[in-house]
C-alpha cells in the first residue's frame, strides 16, 4: 500500500484522471476495476471514479509496486492492458507475429507504448511466462525489425536460449525471408536481380543507391520474381540477399519502379492516384533452412510458415495472368 496527500496543485481532479496522471503505466480499465474493488481509498473509505479531489485528501493505494514505476522503454509494457497481437505461431522459444503496417517495432523518443515489442512483453507478462521482476537480465526480444510502414513476420524470441540460436542462424542466412511489393510499371526481365551500393544517410533517415562502391557504401543484392502485370502495375515477389536499410524500396525506385504508396522514395502523383498511405510492401513467408546444428529451435528446420493475406496483393493473386 502507498499513500498520498492531495496538494493545491492536484486539488479539484477527478480520482481516476489523477491516478491515470500518477500512475501512467496503470492501464485505464484496471484503474477503473481496482476503484470498484476500493483498492483506491479516499480518506479510507471507497470511492467513485468521478469523485473531485480536495487539498488535504489522502489516498491509499493497494495496488501492485511495478505500476508506480516511472514509464521507460524497459517497462512501458505494464501499460497495455489488452495487447494486439496476430501471431502466427508459437512455442517455448519463438513466436511469429505477423505485424500490422503503421506499428512501430520498438519504442523510441516518439512512441513507448504502442509498439510491436511491448505489446509482446505485456502478452507474455499476462500470460505469467515472462516477468521482469523475475529475470535478472532477459526480456524478450525482436530477432529481426520491419519498418513502421511495412508489414509482415516478425520473429520474437521468449527464451535467451531461443534467442541466441536465432539471431545466429539470421547471421549466417539460414533462413528465408520473401516480401510482396507493388511497383509501378513492368519489370524487363521480369525475373533477376538489382544489384548495388547503398549509403544511408543517418541525418536524413534516408539511403540513396550507387552503381558503384563508396566510402561507407554497402553492397545490397535483391533478387525478385515478377508475379502479375496489371493496369501499369507489377506484383513482385522479392528474396533479401544482402540486408539493408529499406533496401526494397529504395533499389526499386533506383530502377525506375518505385512501390507504391511510398512517400520518401516514390512517386507522389502516382500514390496520390493509388491514394495509398504507406508503401505496397510485406513480409510475407518465412522458410528455415538450417545447415548447422540448431540446437533447441532444431524442430523448425524445414518449417515454412506465411501470413493468411496481404491486402494490397489481393486482387492480383485473383488474376496472375501476365498482360501481354
Amino acid at each position: 500500500m502507498k499513500e498520498f496527500t492531495i496538494s493545491k496543485n492536484d486539488a479539484g481532479q477527478r480520482l481516476d484522471r489523477w491516478l491515470a496522471k500518477t500512475l501512467p503505466l496503470l492501464p485505464a480499465p484496471l484503474a477503473q476495476k481496482y476503484i470498484r474493488l476500493k483498492r483506491v481509498k479516499v480518506n479510507g473509505k471507497g470511492s467513485r471514479q468521478d469523485v473531485r479531489l480536495n487539498v488535504g485528501d489522502v489516498l491509499q493505494l493497494y495496488i501492485n509496486d511495478e505500476f508506480f514505476d516511472k514509464p521507460t522503454p524497459e517497462n512501458a509494457f505494464l501499460s497495455l492492458y489488452q495487447p494486439k497481437l496476430n501471431i502466427l505461431y508459437e512455442d517455448e522459444h519463438i513466436m511469429l507475429v505477423d505485424k500490422r503496417p503503421g506499428l512501430v517495432v520498438h519504442p523510441d523518443e516518439n512512441e513507448r507504448v504502442n509498439t510491436l515489442l511491448t505489446h509482446i512483453q505485456a502478452y507474455l507478462y499476462q500470460k505469467k511466462e515472462w516477468s521482469p521482476y523475475r529475470e535478472n537480465s532477459f526480456a524478450p526480444a525482436l530477432c529481426n525489425r520491419i519498418d513502421r510502414n511495412t508489414g509482415g513476420i516478425v520473429i520474437a524470441a521468449k527464451t535467451a536460449e531461443g534467442l541466441r540460436v536465432m539471431n545466429q542462424k539470421i547471421k549466417d542466412r539460414e533462413l528465408t525471408k520473401l516480401y510482396l511489393c507493388v511497383v509501378q510499371g513492368k519489370l524487363s526481365p521480369p525475373q533477376g536481380r538489382l544489384e548495388g551500393y547503398i549509403f544511408k544517410d543517418e541525418v536524413k533517415k534516408q539511403v540513396y543507391v550507387r552503381k558503384r562502391p563508396e566510402p561507407g557504401a554497402k553492397t545490397a543484392i535483391t533478387d525478385y520474381r515478377t508475379l502479375a502485370v496489371k493496369k501499369g502495375l507489377s506484383l513482385v515477389e522479392c528474396d533479401l540477399i544482402t540486408g539493408r536499410t529499406h533496401q526494397i524500396r529504395a533499389q526499386f525506385a533506383a530502377a525506375g519502379h518505385p512501390l507504391i504508396g511510398d512517400g520518401k522514395y516514390g512517386d507522389q502523383r502516382e500514390n496520390r492516384k493509388y491514394g495509398r498511405r504507406g508503401q505496397a510492401l510485406y513480409a510475407y513467408k518465412l522458410t528455415f533452412h538450417f545447415t548447422t546444428e540448431a540446437g533447441p529451435l532444431e524442430y523448425l528446420n524445414g518449417r515454412t510458415f506465411q501470413v493468411e493475406d496481404v491486402d494490397f496483393a489481393e486482387e492480383f493473386i485473383a488474376d496472375l495472368a501476365q498482360e501481354p
